[in-house]
């Protein structure tokens, strides 16, 4: 206990002392919405028990060769999320951590999430990376018509039977769509609209270093099954001389001369670092 009030007083005084914030966050951000995580195939299961008797984990059925072999189903789990992340409501979470973003000089977001819950919150769309890309945003899955808003477009679907009865169509050729979002397996997502993000993020950080500004690091619910996230926030700690803060409740652990470990889930171990 009292190395953990340590590291949350430690992180507190980083916080206090920074220019800038940069906020990185994964699936474990959203828990507080009510959103859930997929960690591991039972609590993806539970979240789509259709997928439990078809017998196919998260990471078979968020592949891109559903969409060519069975639309119906690929567009029931994706129109299914699609409607769930639109209706939900971001954790108070959200708007304590932005406040405090916007006393800073400079702030950024770098997500794996694709639910658009940092927008939805009020966050400035120029100043985050969607590294997994969004599924508010579509694709062709045949040629190259390049991306286009998921805005008005709804999918019906017959839970019983997870199939949806309708689904969204290429503008150009006619083709399924597919959301813009970066799958297993997948070597036909169309990066650009990431790249964009991830060119205004190296620009953010380009001027960190210029200015000299002193930077934190807040990190939320990045699981060490997919690291991106983890892996980012680290090189940028090293690279630009300071300590990372994790907020994780399971995997919270963190080489002590890269930052501070903070065991909660998100909404409260965001409250515990900015009362």
């Amino acid at each position: 206990m009292k190395e953990k009030q340590h590291a949350i007083e430690e992180a507190k005084k980083l916080l206090r002392h920074s220019d800038a914030l940069l906020i990185t966050a994964g699936a474990g951000m959203g828990v507080d919405s009510g959103l859930p995580d997929f960690r591991g195939n039972e609590g993806f299961w539970r979240a789509y028990p259709v997928a439990r008797k078809l017998g196919l984990s998260f990471v078979e059925l968020a592949n891109p060769h559903w969409f060519d072999a069975n639309p119906a189903l690929a567009w029931a789990f994706y129109g299914h999320r699609l409607h769930l992340y639109r209706e939900t409501v971001p954790h108070p979470g959200f708007a304590v951590l932005l406040d405090a973003a916007k006393k800073k000089e400079e702030y950024f977001v770098f997500t794996s999430n694709v639910d658009g819950q940092f927008q939805k919150a009020g966050y400035d769309e120029e100043r985050i990376v969607e590294c997994h890309g969004s599924i508010h945003h579509l694709q062709c899955t045949q040629c190259h018509a390049g991306i286009w808003s998921a805005k008005g477009v709804n999918i019906p679907i017959d839970m019983e039977s997870f199939k949806a009865t309708e689904w969204p169509h290429c503008p150009r050729c006619g083709a399924t769509a597919r959301p813009n979002i970066l799958m297993f397996g997948d070597w036909t997502w169309d990066s650009s609209r990431t790249d964009a993000q991830q060119k205004r993020f190296e620009d953010f950080l380009q001027r960190l270093y210029v200015k000299k500004l002193k930077l934190a690091i807040v990190e939320i619910g990045a699981g060490t099954a997919v690291p991106t996230v983890r892996l980012t926030g680290e090189r940028i700690a090293r690279e630009l001389n300071t300590k990372l803060i994790r907020i994780n409740p399971r995997e919270p652990q963190i080489n002590p001369s890269l930052g501070y470990s903070v065991p909660m889930g998100g909404l409260e171990g965001i409250k515990a670092l900015i009362a």
